[in-house]
């Protein structure tokens, strides 16, 4: 049974409602033991369910058009914890459109952040080689040290690719960058297992970035990996981390620790031990990008209606 409020937040709950009643139906005909053909023609069904539902995700990131035409690929910029697995979403999202796993951008473990530079990670389709319409930009982990002011000059759009992170250091605004190369899409990245350890210094950080990124109309969403090491029933199967009680107890504490609303968090699983991709993580990786990009949409919304009523105005 779903906690009531669970239901209300979880904005891709209905898919894994869907996939858990077939599951419960399929496990009720197995109980009855039923012809063997029939359970696995039931099973068939179940599948071929979950294969649709991931594909037509992939065919909407893939056809996503902006809602600007000086932008044809929004920039998400992820920021968060060391080791909280932001060089490995990218990983994942990556393995997933080219079909395999795998490990372009560094990641790791370690008390230091393993990416030391701000790097953007264009995403190419296996399909037909071309370039996905999105941009997903990394950086280092939010270390005692980290400077966010370096963080604030990324989402302005006045850091270069491959800058290398110095600290302390500090930004000025000596140009005017495009549209383009600015961020249009904030994510803080968090560990499913560490929510109750985030240390004061990091929300901080964190508060400090967040109303930076409010007053710049940049829309900012969480991401909450390792789900499977926070919950070993997650663990067994993935279609339950919505029906997880532990899952959502941790959701609604980072909520309230962030000041986010629990409908802008998003519970992912990353490839990091797998070797070939799995159904069930690609379509909450999947579900997790399609928000980020829904959240890109009303950034360009915001701009747009700014704009209007200073031109009004003038």
């Amino acid at each position: 049974i779903l906690p009531a409020k669970l239901t209300c937040n979880s904005y891709c709950l209905d898919t894994f409602i869907s996939l858990n009643v077939g599951k419960v139906a399929l496990r009720i005909f197995e109980s009855l033991k039923f012809s063997s053909e029939l359970q696995t023609t039931l099973s068939v069904f179940y599948y071929f369910v979950m294969y649709r539902i991931r594909n037509e995700l992939l065919e909407e990131i893939r056809n996503y058009e902006s809602l600007t035409e000086s932008v044809e690929e929004p920039r998400i910029l992820l920021i968060g914890q060391i080791e909280a697995g932001k060089s490995s979403f990218f990983n994942s999202v990556n393995s997933i459109f080219r079909g395999h796993v795998m490990l372009q951008a560094a990641s790791g473990y370690g008390v230091t952040s393993i990416s030391k530079m701000y790097q953007t990670y264009p995403v190419h389709d296996r399909k037909d080689g071309r370039k996905l319409p999105f941009i997903l930009c990394d950086t280092m982990g939010l270390e005692r040290n980290f400077n966010e002011e370096d963080t604030i000059s990324n989402n302005k759009g006045y850091v270069p690719n491959w800058y290398e992170v110095r600290l302390p250091c500090h930004f000025t605004d000596v140009c005017k960058p495009r549209l383009a190369d600015k961020v249009h899409c904030v994510v803080f990245v968090a560990e499913a297992n560490k929510i109750s350890l985030l240390n004061q210094n990091l929300l901080k950080k964190f508060k400090l970035i967040r109303a930076e990124v409010n007053k710049i109309m940049i829309p900012l969403l969480v991401l909450v990996t390792k789900i499977d090491e926070a919950c070993l029933e997650v663990k067994k199967d993935l279609t339950k981390v919505y029906r997880s009680r532990y899952l959502y107890e941790k959701v609604t504490q980072l909520g309230q620790m962030l000041g986010v609303p629990v409908s802008c968090i998003s519970l992912v699983k990353n490839y990091s031990t797998e070797t070939e991709i799995n159904l069930h993580a690609d379509i909450l990786l999947l579900k997790a990008l399609q928000q980020m990009l829904r959240a890109a949409d009303a950034c360009f919304d915001d701009m747009k209606q700014k704009g209007d009523a200073q031109r009004r105005s003038s």
